[in-house]
């Protein structure tokens, strides 16, 4: 037998003496009303409740032993669905660290992987690691927890082997699902930005190998076509330097996409490009075509916890009480359902604090109740939101960041729509950084389309800052969000374009964008020329 905080045991008898000492107070205060009610009365009821005290001394001392987390024996559980078989490799190479993907291209591989994950949940999974060779992590199981938990621990420092091999990964997840016994069809998703050190022929045969075999591939694109350098941090994260070669030149890295459509093709899969708002959403798409076989799996678990036996014991014996001494339990019933009502009714002090137009302190409430983990995404959505309300673009687009990367695609979509805004807004105020400003409302608003592809707001906005449009009918450029509600239940929203920019802003903005649109092409073109004339080596 162990436990998993051992302290709790020598609390327990504490609690069990602090819970038998207030039923026995409770027992004598009761009989000293009673005598003073009525003498007789009193003289009868002193033979009732002796038990109280003892009831609740025990219960006490069991909810410690269980609070105390006590664990022995062994189990073993059976699971049972329709499953397929679905490897996930992730490059974890250096190149994975550029920051052309936020925040990362390595972390938006993780969190894609961790969607994908949650989506495929019932399904056989296994998780591959590669750099300079793969790493198996996870073998093929029913335990998506498990596959979870390694996904969060990935980091370069793991492989022993640096560059990247493209074709060992491939191999490697075929050998992974060719070993499966279970039926079903086979899934190989694979994050990458493209960069490999090995034989690009290599990792075409590997692919064929696969779409004999009757795998399905999918390859995932990360990062940017435009050169980035792969930063260095410590351990708390501040930047150190940049990777160079053995040159000692800085080393410069793009996502291939020529090496990843080929792959894909030479498997027969299919390709997920980076610019892809909702990779893990795609994925998902194609799952939901492929066959799904019967499975059943056992999986032991030894040391099992068994809080719970001495929890439902503490439980029985208050249930007893409760029988035993039936108006007194359903007075402290009613005393205790009556506050919690009432706090559940009670609204946010950030809502308070919005409702008095208080924008900053609001802001700060909502962030304090994302820090205390009280629906996160949604409080920090809301204090963004506020921040914008507020005209404090830089605070509400490093709030919004967080719920644009939400598992909640409607909650996805309001984040990114109000981050379009916050650019949009700040380029009126930011003369020298307008072009810039209006590219990032650009991507935002396209990004939200491909989430809700109907929102007439979202067009209206997108257009505003690419082209001209004749003034909406309301007069007031959609009507999705024109005042805030308050409660974080329907998050709060600004006021998506209607009187945002007038027409004279408007045409001077599409005028700069265009000019920007033209520059932007020219300057890539150039930097790609030179990159790949410079960069001899990739990494």
């Amino acid at each position: 037998m162990s436990f998993d905080a051992p302290v709790w045991l020598l609390v327990a008898p504490l609690i069990g003496g602090g819970l038998a000492s207030l039923g026995a107070a409770a027992r004598r205060a009761r009989l000293r009303a009673t005598a003073l009610w009525s003498p007789a009365a009193g003289g009868s009821s002193v033979g009732s409740g002796r038990a109280t005290p003892w009831l609740f001394g025990a219960a006490g001392v069991l909810a410690g032993v269980a609070l105390a987390g006590p664990r022995w024996g062994r189990s073993v559980i059976e699971v049972e669905g329709r499953s397929l078989n679905l490897v996930i490799a992730v490059d974890i190479s250096r190149s994975m660290l550029a920051e052309d993907a936020v925040p990362s291209r390595l972390q938006r591989a993780v969190a894609e992987a961790r969607r994908v994950v949650q989506d495929a949940r019932g399904d056989r999974l296994a998780l591959l690691a590669f750099a300079g060779r793969s790493y198996i992590l996870a073998p093929l199981t029913l335990d998506d927890a498990a596959v979870t938990l390694q996904l969060e621990a990935l980091d370069p420092d793991i492989a022993s082997e640096g560059g990247t091999e493209l074709a060992a990964a491939l191999a490697q997840g075929g050998e992974v699902l060719g070993a499966a016994a279970e039926r079903g069809a086979r899934v190989m998703v694979v994050f990458s930005d493209g960069e490999t050190h090995g034989p690009v022929d290599q990792a075409l045969a590997a692919a064929r190998g696969l779409r004999q075999a009757g795998v399905t591939v999918v390859m995932v694109g990360e990062g940017d076509t435009l050169a980035a350098r792969i930063p260095l941090r410590d351990e708390r994260g501040a930047l150190l330097g940049y990777q160079t070669d053995p040159d000692g030149q800085i080393v410069r890295t793009w996502r291939r996409d020529n090496v990843l459509r080929r792959v894909a093709d030479a498997a027969g899969g299919v390709l997920i490009s980076a610019t892809a708002a909702d990779q893990a959403g795609s994925i998902r798409r194609i799952l939901e075509g492929l066959e799904r076989s019967p499975s059943r799996q056992q999986r032991r678990e030894d040391l099992a916890p068994r809080g719970w036996l001495f929890g439902l014991g503490a439980l029985a014996l208050f249930g007893l009480q409760a029988v035993l001494r039936r108006g007194p339990a359903i007075a402290a019933i009613g005393l205790f359902l009556l506050p919690v009502a009432s706090m559940a009714q009670r609204p946010s002090l950030g809502d308070l604090l919005l409702r008095r137009n208080d924008t900053a302190a609001a802001a700060g409430a909502y962030a304090r109740e994302a820090a205390r983990g009280m629906s996160p995404d949604t409080a920090y959505f809301n204090a963004g939101t506020s921040a914008l309300f507020g005209g404090r673009m830089a605070e509400a687009q490093q709030w919004l960041e967080l719920p644009a990367r939400s598992l909640d695609p409607d909650l996805r979509f309001r984040a990114l729509f109000n981050l379009g805004l916050a650019a949009l807004q700040e380029a009126r105020r930011d003369p020298a950084r307008r072009e810039e400003l209006n590219r990032e409302a650009t991507g935002r608003f396209r990004e939200a389309l491909l989430l809700r592809p109907g929102s007439f707001d979202a067009k209206w906005n997108l257009e505003l800052v690419q082209g001209p449009l004749p003034p909406p009918s309301s007069g007031a450029g959609g009507g999705e969000g024109r005042t805030p509600p308050p409660p974080p239940q329907t998050p709060p929203q600004p006021r998506p374009s209607g009187g945002v920019v007038s027409p004279a802003d408007a045409e001077g903005i599409l005028n700069s964008v265009e000019r920007a649109e033209r520059e932007a092409r020219s300057e890539q073109a150039r930097r790609r020329r030179l990159i790949r004339a410079a960069v001899a080596r990739d990494w």
